[in-house]
């Protein structure tokens, strides 16, 4: 067995969720999905690629129509310029698109540097390869990285090669300005290495408008993004790399080995997801804003520090001093007295620790319920911690 693959463990937040799936009526805020459908035009299009018999193999580099429109796509919506033809790789979700650039540039020895709280596959990509990640721990910087940690870090690892770099942020929701991006590509562009920036969030974005750090510094810059969570189209599994054309050659050698080619039916669902779904994101970015701000509003009422996201779908906040501060034992307990499912924060690696990931990615109904329990145990917290308290003292004096 390839130790590499062997020392891989198996990921916390897919075991969390096994289990809150199996405890009947828990309310689940764990799942980074969507909980919309997939807009009727796209399924009828797929619908319609099936009845056409378009279920064969297209090229590796994905069909050059799809190609196309993406390409225009991310022009519109960014301003970005991808050549079609050798700059854009169709890939079987943004985690295909990781590991094959991922496997594209690394060597055994390498370092991959990764601002945390982060998404829990970077590492272990980063493991398979023979790299180590080098970890920036951002909860002092309220989930951001500064260009002044930036530059120190990358001046004294010499070793990275990638600087992977996820916004608006998955655990955490924080997203960057234009000047933001501007001054760590500042530092960036100082050193030889690849940033992969992760954009799969980029359409739901509440603030201000996304900025795409391809724009910011193309030369160095291995943009990822997809249709996963902006048109509700987690199971399609659709993603794209897009980059200088060189390393996309070389990435696209690497999606050749592990897929051929992505399924016909998603990327025809994808054309017309790119052609005609410009305003597909709205209606659902505008309800996640609403849920935002009532989960928002509810934990704040409860005495939670909750940092406003200003992207994503996803809070990402502090538990209280007065409650126990190892959040893997405050996520199972709440679990198991309330069936109210919610992430450790530590789930998500350094700065995680004493931290708790809400998904609103679901109902408002969700939320309300959530609140509701997430209040009484707290009641039940609070009133055992006095009573526990109590029998001290009474103990104490005898």
């Amino acid at each position: 067995m390839k130790p590499s693959v062997v020392a891989i463990k198996q990921q916390e937040i897919f075991k969390f969720n096994a289990r809150a799936k199996s405890i009947p009526g828990a309310v689940n805020m764990t799942v980074g999905e969507p909980n919309f459908h997939t807009p009727e035009h796209i399924k009828q299009a797929a619908i319609k690629a099936i009845n056409d018999d378009q279920t064969h193999y297209t090229v590796p580099e994905g069909n050059h129509e799809l190609l196309n429109a993406v390409a225009k796509y991310l022009h519109d919506k960014y301003g970005l310029n991808y050549d079609p033809k050798t700059q854009i790789v169709a890939t079987t979700g943004v985690t295909e698109g990781v590991f094959s650039a991922f496997n594209a540039i690394l060597q055994p020895g390498d370092e991959v540097l990764i601002p945390s709280p982060a998404f829990t596959i970077y590492g272990p990509d980063a493991n398979f390869n023979g790299a180590s990640p080098v970890y920036i721990d951002t909860s002092e910087t309220d989930f951001k990285v500064t260009p002044e940690v930036l530059s120190e870090v990358l001046r004294t690892n010499p070793r990275i090669k990638i600087f992977l770099f996820n916004y608006p942020s998955n655990p955490t929701g924080v997203s960057y300005t234009e000047d933001e991006l501007i001054a760590l590509a500042e530092v960036i562009k100082k050193h030889n290495i690849f940033v992969i920036s992760d954009e799969i969030y980029s359409e739901l974005t509440y603030n201000f408008k996304h900025i795409s750090f391809g724009n910011i510094l193309p030369e160095q810059t291995i943009l990822l993004n997809g249709l996963s969570k902006s048109h509700a189209m987690t199971g399609w599994r659709f993603g794209v790399v897009c980059g200088p054309a060189e390393v996309v050659a070389q990435i696209n050698k690497i999606h050749e080995l592990a897929t051929t080619s992505i399924t016909s039916i998603t990327q025809f669902a994808a054309l017309e997801a790119y052609k005609n779904g410009y305003d597909d994101p709205i209606p659902m970015r505008n309800e996640y804003q609403a849920r935002r701000d009532r989960l928002l509003a509810g934990l704040n009422k409860l005495g939670f520090e909750c940092p406003t996201p200003n992207g994503a779908f996803y809070l990402f906040t502090k538990i209280p001093e007065q409650y126990v501060q190892d959040d893997v034992k405050f996520a199972n307990d709440l679990l198991d007295k309330e069936h109210l499912a919610i992430l450790p924060g530590s789930f998500f690696g350094i700065g995680g620790e004493g931290h708790l990931r809400f998904s609103y990615a679901a109902s408002m109904e969700d939320i309300d319920q959530c609140l509701s329990k997430l209040e009484d145990f707290l009641t039940l917290e609070k009133n055992d911690s006095l009573e526990e308290k109590y029998v001290k003292q009474i103990s104490e004096n005898y």
